[in-house]
């Protein structure tokens, strides 16, 4: 099927809820797709941080190919090898209170889950989240989203359980929780909200608040888990211990999974019937994910991220160009600020023209969210690209 056919069949068949590039892809190899016309692209996008290992990484479809002539699903009626054995894994890279998962088909839906655990556990009502932070669509995490943008053609919400906090500043949070407060919600990194940093401060501060107010925090992972700020969780970075932790998109490499771990006191309130889904946790998922863990680990990936990024931070800060304004992130997770949205869009145009892919967010915030296999070479070749763009 060639291009025009795919777009004729998508205009006319599919809901019309996402603003589409020009261009199909056909397969991808590494760190680059290959179009319906065999072109050959460098993706920094992968996914929107989805394909942690590139494409067609060899241990990867071995372990594909072998779970689907298996077991591809099986009701969480009965017990679940795969399940189990991720479940074990995940429990061996968060900290040591972290030991329980439940596992669902998205990041959404392990900010749902999140969010129902934390107010069966606490018996309260309300959840403290922040502007410009993004936990998804579905209902309670559309929410918990302190975007307008998302929010208000589905006003009034079902849930008026929420309050938002300003990112990075204390004082918001501490006078938003109160003794009727379930969680507070956080990003170590706001993804969508344009990449924008947490200070240590921050960080910890919602800890200790949240420890002496007896509400959960809840860590959002969907974006920055699973090792790409360079490190397995993002809050790795700042020396705190979350009560939930939420994962999806880089956790199983493509396939559709999220999760949420927490502890054995926690998980206890959660009984037969209080949550579920029929797809959560099958053996495929199960197994893709349990593959990118003990690939992430044998292949030193971890390292390969922080080496590149250190590098790739360094040349993106010595560009002299008034059309940037600021560079920020950690790891293969970075923002570069544009002076307008317009720019954003042209130079997100412009790369796409030398085959290079990149993804805007937030409006004028060009964003880099390239596999965690990125190489020093292909960060070369994304640099001369990038360098003649913002000129």
């Amino acid at each position: 099927m060639d291009f025009e056919t795919v777009k004729e069949n998508s205009d006319t068949y599919l809901f019309q809820n996402y603003g589409r590039a020009e261009i199909a892809f056909d397969h991808g190899e590494g760190s680059y797709l290959y179009d319906l016309e065999g072109n050959k692209y460098l993706d920094a996008v992968s996914g929107i941080a989805v394909c942690s290992l590139g494409y067609s990484h060899p241990e990867w479809v071995k372990v594909m190919r072998d779970q689907i002539a298996h077991l591809v699903h099986v009701s969480n009626l009965y017990y679940v090898k795969e399940q189990a054995q991720l479940a074990q894994k995940l429990s061996l890279i968060t900290p040591d209170s972290i030991t329980r998962s439940i596992f669902v088909n998205s990041g959404a839906e392990a900010n749902e889950a999140a969010l129902k655990t934390a107010v069966k556990y606490t018996g309260r009502e309300k959840v403290v989240s922040a502007f410009n932070g993004f936990h998804g669509r579905t209902s309670a995490s559309l929410g918990a989203t302190g975007q307008a943008k998302y929010q208000d053609p589905f006003r009034p919400l079902i849930s008026n359980a929420y309050q938002y906090y300003t990112y990075n500043d204390l004082e918001s949070v501490k006078d938003l929780v109160t003794r009727n407060t379930a969680a507070v919600m956080l990003e170590c990194i706001q993804g969508e909200g344009g990449v924008n940093c947490a200070t240590p401060e921050f960080i910890r501060g919602v800890r200790d608040i949240c420890s002496d107010s007896g509400a959960l925090m809840i860590v959002d992972e969907v974006q920055t888990g699973m090792g790409r700020t360079g490190r397995y969780w993002s809050f790795d970075h700042f020396g705190v211990v979350p009560d939930m932790i939420t994962s999806a998109k880089g956790l199983a490499a493509g396939m559709p999974i999220g999760a949420l771990l927490t502890t054995d006191e926690i998980a206890k309130c959660m009984t037969p019937g209080t949550h579920g889904s029929t797809f959560g946790g099958n053996p495929m998922v199960c197994a893709s994910a349990c593959a990118v863990i003990d690939i992430l680990a044998r292949e030193k990936i971890l390292d390969n991220v922080v080496d590149v990024s250190e590098s790739w931070m360094a040349d993106l800060k010595a560009i002299k160009s008034d059309k940037i304004v600021d560079v920020r992130g950690k790891g293969f997770l970075i923002g570069v600020e544009m002076d307008s949205n317009e720019t954003a869009a042209a130079v997100k145009e412009a790369m796409f023209k030398e085959n290079i892919l990149v993804n805007v967010c937030h409006g004028k915030v060009v964003r880099i969210i390239p596999p965690l296999i990125f190489t020093m070479e292909q960060k070369n070749v994304f640099m001369k690209a990038f360098c003649a763009a913002v000129q």
